[in-house]
């Protein structure tokens, strides 16, 4: 499995309900609400042989109340 994190900016007070959509589809790890340019932080697990572009723009962008994604991938340092 293939870690990666997506902070999520909110349509003005959509946040919460942004997040409980996410908590049901259950394709997130970790939903974490945050202070500063976005609203959300969220950790996602995906196969490796998942596009996590394709991810993101068919699963995640999709869900109404987001105004834009940040995608941040991860690697193993150690």
């Amino acid at each position: 499995m293939i870690p990666f994190f997506v902070q999520i900016k909110c349509q003005l007070g959509k946040s919460y309900e942004v997040a409980a959509q996410l908590a049901d589809r259950e394709i997130a790890s970790e939903i974490y609400s945050t202070a500063g340019n976005f609203d959300l932080l969220v950790k996602f697990y995906v196969e490796r042989d998942v596009d996590i572009g394709h991810f993101v723009n068919e699963k995640v962008q999709v869900i109404p109340g987001i105004q834009d994604t940040h995608t941040i991938i991860t690697f193993k340092a150690f």
